[in-house]
């Protein structure tokens, strides 16, 4: 009875400071992750007031914070939209994973962990989060601009990319020989293919299949079958949460809609419960030590996801302050870099990776709203400053095939 009150009273205390530290950050206008991070880092070992009782469900939690966030982001696409971009936008992908990945999977071999570590932090590196720049996009008006599609395509291959990332990962940490990793690439491979497959063309009978006008029986079946599908493809060693993922794409219309309008609040509750079971392992005095590498990494990969943005935009025909943009917004690393290295601190790979992880995260989920408003005006700045009064100073002369930096709504 006593462990029971004190699990209740630990647990509603974490829930409630999350709820009050959400709130704070919106009032900040900024992400809430860096602060779930934070309370997660006091909560730990080392930290200010160390979990006892509630400890074991918070990591149940975490896992389900992770299931959840891949669901909800495979809700976001149909598979149609996934073949197209993958289709007409790989380039852009493959300079994403080039300029971004490569960074990190250099500094962890010239910090000596190894080559899974490697693999590791380039993961962590490369994937930009998907919610933090949404809600940026969002907070600046900027969801009709002619850079957004080129931001979104960037965002739905890195996802599509995780699909096989995952899988890749999951094999490593688990030490399998490479005849039982092949296999399980090749299994994740398969089923994400035949997903796909299927969404496109028996997509409407999965989502007929899985409605109902009630919303309660709707949440259970849904919430049901993913965790079913999570638990199947872990077992495989393909990722509980790129089952999850498929099972968002193979859902459309009005299913996805309201699947997507029912689970956000417990996406919400359990993905902070994530962030906050990330924490309790790592070691605040583990932080210190890795504090300038990480920001020397954070530095370096700001500046090549603005070149990939830029790279992107320009690709697609986009004007010059476009592409600053786009650039800018595609900063802020958040919820996969933590799955990533969450992955890799339960599989004890490397003791100063969870540390450098969560540092860089809370360096780049600052950083990346401030990039996302002001790459540009910096840009033309620093153009302005270059060639004072020139005819380009503002707005350097785009190529021929390049269209007007404006959007129908009139924004520039």
């Amino acid at each position: 009875m006593h462990s029971s009150a004190l699990f209740l009273i630990e647990f509603g205390a974490i829930i409630l400071g999350l709820g009050l530290l959400g709130r704070l950050a919106g009032r900040l206008q900024f992400s809430p992750i860096p602060l779930y991070l934070l309370a997660g880092l006091a909560f730990g070992e080392g930290g200010l007031l160390p979990l006892g009782a509630s400890e074991e469900f918070v990591a149940i939690g975490a896992e389900i914070g992770v299931i959840l966030l891949l669901l909800m982001l495979g809700l976001e696409y149909t598979a149609s939209d996934l073949v197209s971009n993958l289709k007409t936008q790989y380039p852009a992908g493959l300079v994403d994973f080039t300029l971004n990945a490569v960074p990190g999977a250099l500094a962890a071999l010239l910090m000596g962990w190894g080559p899974v570590a490697a693999v590791v932090l380039a993961g962590v590196t490369w994937i930009s989060s998907s919610g933090v720049i949404a809600k940026v996009m969002g907070d600046l008006g900027r969801l009709g601009n002619r850079e957004t599609p080129v931001i979104l395509s960037v965002l739905v291959l890195e996802d599509l990319a995780m699909a096989v990332y995952l899988p890749i990962i999951t094999a490593l940490l688990a030490g399998v020989s490479l005849a039982a990793g092949s296999a399980t690439l090749a299994i994740a491979l398969a089923v994400a293919g035949a997903v796909l497959f299927v969404a496109v063309r028996y997509g409407r009978l999965i989502s007929r299949f899985v409605s109902s006008d009630d919303p309660e029986k709707l949440l259970l079946v849904v919430l049901g079958l993913t965790l079913l599908v999570a638990g199947i493809a872990q077992q495989l060693q393909v990722s509980a949460a790129v089952g999850a993922f498929l099972v968002g794409i193979a859902l459309s219309g009005e299913v996805a809609e309201g699947t997507h309008t029912l689970l956000s609040p417990l996406r919400d509750l359990f993905a902070a419960v994530f962030f906050v079971f990330f924490g309790l392992h790592t070691d605040p005095a583990s932080i210190p030590p890795v504090i300038l590498p990480a920001l020397a990494l954070a530095v370096v990969t700001a500046l090549t996801k603005i070149a990939t943005g830029y790279w992107a935009a320009k690709r697609a025909g986009v004007g010059v302050k476009g592409r600053w943009r786009a650039g800018g917004t595609l900063v802020a690393r958040g919820e996969f870099s933590i799955v990533i290295a969450g992955l890799a601190v339960s599989a004890s790979v490397e003791p100063a990776l969870g540390p450098l992880a969560t540092a860089y995260v809370l360096v780049l989920v600052v950083i990346g709203p401030l990039t996302a408003r002001y790459t540009e005006p910096v840009a033309a700045w620093i153009a302005e400053r270059r060639n004072p009064g020139g005819p380009d100073a503002v707005v350097p002369a785009a190529p021929a095939r390049a269209v007007p930096d404006q959007d129908p709504a009139g924004r520039v």
